[in-house]
């Protein structure tokens, strides 16, 4: 396993983070537990998560991937052999908190002090936004995103977040802070009001990319690397549209597009053209496409940790060896001109 620093902090975390979003839905709770064990084997320090998991989300799965973790805690005694991250959700679920929320102060002690009881444990390492207050482009938003919000108004509302997980830091409920589905404007004013006014800095953004999803390589990536606050990039199989068992409409049997209840956007002939193109390469290469995938996106100098969700182990298995996998100039080569003819295409 190879590590990067988190920001500027003190951790090292692998550069493949454990997701864990499918636990108690797709995977059951033994199932979380084994790529727990496997994972951490491998050298895998750095698990991810968030109260809202488990995916699909809705009321009947709120908070159960969290709860997968703390039981795996608690049996195996091994809290601080893993670097662990969390989420406080953004406004927009119904069944959180009674669905009138936002990430503000009252809300951040509420939902830490949930996550950290289904957690069983007594701190987290990274605690991250998961998504704006104001909205975003992710989430495929991209194509209609309209920024409509008071600047003075949100820029109090990052100054409340700050100092109350500040008093969390002092608390020991949490280590360090960061952001998820963040633009460059919000990653670069919590900066500055962290250094203007002494509260604690963002270390990290979470954030779509693969070798289908490249927004970050706008400004985000200048920031990442300036600012010391690099990706944690989710996504990188892109729900695994990349492995291409999904073209031509196949749904095979308990695979996530199989059972989402959303709208899947990324789903599109072109998205599954790019899919195909990328398929060729790995083949002209003697590459697994997964596997070429994870190691594009390991291999880029903004990225601090590329976080791997599996349903199964074989393919936690795989994905955990890109970590072995360099990719030639001939390859990438290839990857460049196919990013190219398919910049975004979903």
């Amino acid at each position: 396993m190879k590590y990067r620093t988190l920001g500027r902090t003190d951790l090292k975390v692998s550069v493949i983070c454990l997701g864990t979003m499918t636990w108690g839905n797709q995977n059951s709770e033994a199932e979380g537990h084994a790529q727990m064990d496997y994972a951490l084997s491998q050298g895998v320090n750095f698990f991810d998560t968030a109260e809202m998991y488990a995916v699909p989300p809705s009321a009947d799965t709120y908070g159960k991937t969290e709860s997968i973790i703390g039981s795996w805690f608690a049996e195996r005694k091994n809290r601080d052999k893993v670097i662990l991250a969390s989420k406080i959700a953004g406004p927009g679920l119904p069944w959180v908190r009674g669905g009138d929320y936002k990430i503000d102060r009252k809300n951040i002690f509420l939902a830490l002090e949930a996550s950290l009881k289904r957690l069983q444990t007594d701190y987290i390492d990274l605690y991250q936004l998961h998504w704006p207050n104001r909205g975003s482009y992710h989430f495929q938003q991209n194509w209609h995103f309209e920024p409509d919000f008071d600047p003075k108004a949100e820029e109090e509302n990052f100054i409340e977040v700050l100092e109350t997980l500040g008093e969390c830091i002092k608390a020991g409920k949490i280590r360090h802070v960061g952001l998820s589905n963040e633009t460059a404007w919000g990653a670069a004013k919590y900066l500055r009001l962290s250094e203007d006014r002494g509260l604690p800095r963002m270390q990290s953004i979470q954030n779509e990319y693969s070798l289908l999803c490249r927004l970050f390589e706008g400004d985000l990536q200048e920031l990442a690397l300036a600012e010391d606050c690099g990706l944690l990039a989710w996504s990188p199989l892109a729900r695994g549209i990349l492995s291409g068992k999904y073209l031509n409409g196949a749904r095979p049997p308990g695979a996530r597009l199989s059972i989402e209840t959303r709208e899947e956007r990324r789903d599109t002939p072109l998205c599954n053209d790019a899919v195909r193109a990328y398929i060729e390469v790995a083949e002209k290469h003697g590459l697994d496409v997964c596997q070429m995938a994870l190691a594009f996106v390991n291999s880029r100098k903004f990225v601090t940790s590329t976080i791997i969700g599996a349903t199964s182990l074989e393919q936690l298995k795989t994905d955990i060896a890109s970590i072995d996998l360099t990719l030639d100039k001939a390859v990438l080569k290839d990857i460049a001109a196919i990013h190219r003819q398919f910049p975004l295409p979903y």
